[in-house]
């Protein structure tokens, strides 16, 4: 349906169609700029001319360098219901949901980057807009400019996907770059983006895995054709990885990552985003900055990788773009684009559930037979030791001389990484090997993803 005037899709021949933007701030300002630069490339690919007849805004005081102030409307409730594609990029959970309802209801196609309320309450807006058959697009949602959203729903519609790691923050990513290339501590890292913008003042939803959890089960839910609640998304950030996990993992051949991942199995589906250590032979391991990358492995197709800028105003525009243009052409040409797919309806696995492997720092006494008793609260859980490390202590501890005599007091520190086993089972024995009397600490743990 058009938006005011009762015309089925397909009846835009002739006229322009009416765009309504929400919210105008780094990325609406970017869509703005190219709507006005690209209008007649992208009327030429619409087969209709694009009118923007309105930008909601809050204050419309601010200033908005290159914005035609007549634009500008605080009555967002009125501007969608006169629009035929509603653009929403002002975030957060409301207003935005009973704009974009209302714009469902009054047969506007929406087209949004809005991930968090996607990930908290994606069907109640796929419902609506079945319902009123209309578009519902958000390829910027889960990587900015990647085009990712659209070839899980379609170009691989027709293959099995099995599993899905990625690196979907932009900002955590940058951090943890600077860690591994700068030597910085994170908060110094953190600092640093947040000078360069790619990080807000409280960067709270980048850092605790917020922001990566919602693109996860967004992900997870158009992969496995199953709704995925945020809520049944393991979610850790990043805030515990310290300069030494960092320094730890290149001298063991990884880097950190915080990594979101989705995975199919016999049983259902697992969702999680924590840090891991990626080998440095993966393909993710070297995306750098503030850059997103998403490693695909599906039946047919084998391992595809998405990389791009994940982030950004004119970026994510782009995206956004992209979108505006396949709902323009539907209301031109008539047709829908993909609606929500959940056939599948399988169930969700506890964090408990996911197989991983760990790697594990231990500061222990430097005496014969230490090892054997790690080994053994380790054989006790029914996890396997792949590979065992050992050094001095970098902070004093007793040179450990390879070969020679105890040293009474010496430490020493012992890098275990695992075999794959369920996350329970891994937590169980790392909590075992924390109470035997010659560890002196876990130092660290971490995943190993990726290899």
């Amino acid at each position: 349906m058009a938006a005011s005037d009762g015309a089925p899709a397909g009846a835009a021949q002739g006229r322009a169609l009416r765009l309504a933007l929400l919210g105008c701030g780094v990325v609406g300002t970017q869509v703005v700029r190219l709507l006005a630069e690209q209008g007649a490339d992208l009327a030429a690919r619409v087969g209709a001319p694009l009118e923007l007849v309105g930008i909601a805004v809050r204050d419309l005081d601010a200033s908005r360098p290159g914005i035609d102030r007549a634009l500008l409307t605080t009555d967002a409730a009125a501007l969608v219901e006169r629009a035929d594609i509603v653009i929403e990029v002002m975030g957060g959970i409301e207003p935005a949901k009973t704009l974009m309802l209302r714009a469902i209801a009054a047969g506007a196609s929406v087209v949004t980057a809005n991930k968090a309320l996607l990930a908290q309450d994606g069907p109640t807006l796929y419902a609506a807009a079945d319902a009123a058959g209309v578009d519902l697009y958000f390829e910027a949602a889960v990587a900015g400019a990647i085009p990712l959203v659209r070839p899980v729903r379609e170009s691989l519609a027709g293959d099995k996907i099995r599993r899905i790691l990625g690196i979907v923050n932009g900002t955590t990513n940058y951090v943890l770059d600077q860690m591994a290339t700068e030597g910085l501590d994170l908060a110094s890292a953190v600092a640093q983006a947040q000078a360069l913008g790619y990080a807000e003042a409280d960067p709270t939803a980048d850092v605790e895995g917020f922001d990566a959890a919602a693109k996860a089960a967004i992900l997870a839910s158009i992969a496995f054709h199953t709704r995925v609640p945020l809520s049944c998304v393991q979610r850790e950030g990043i805030t515990g990885v310290t300069a030494d996990d960092v320094a730890w993992a290149a001298r063991t051949g990884h880097v950190v990552k915080l990594l979101a991942i989705a995975e199919m199995t016999d049983a259902g589906v697992s969702v999680r985003v924590h840090p891991a250590l990626v080998p440095t032979s993966h393909p993710l391991a070297g995306v750098h900055g503030a850059f997103n990358a998403v490693f695909i492995e599906a039946e047919a197709a084998g391992g595809l990788m998405f990389y791009g800028r994940g982030a950004g105003g004119a970026p994510t525009a782009s995206a956004v773009l992209g979108d505006v243009v396949s709902a323009a052409r539907h209301r031109v040409l008539g047709g829908r684009g993909p609606v929500e797919s959940r056939y599948a309806d399988l169930p969700m696995l506890p964090a408990s559930a996911a197989v991983t492997r760990y790697q594990i720092r231990l500061d222990v006494a430097d005496r014969p037979g230490v090892l054997a008793q790690v080994a053994a609260v380790l054989a006790q859980h029914g996890v396997s030791i792949e590979a065992v490390r050992q050094a001095p202590r970098p902070d004093g501890g007793a040179p450990v001389v390879p070969g020679g005599p105890a040293v009474p007091g010496a430490l020493a520190h012992l890098i275990i990484t695992t075999h794959a086993a369920t996350d329970a089972a891994l937590a169980a024995t790392v909590a075992a090997i924390a109470e035997l009397d010659s560890v002196t600490g876990v130092v660290s743990v971490l995943r190993v993803e990726g290899a």
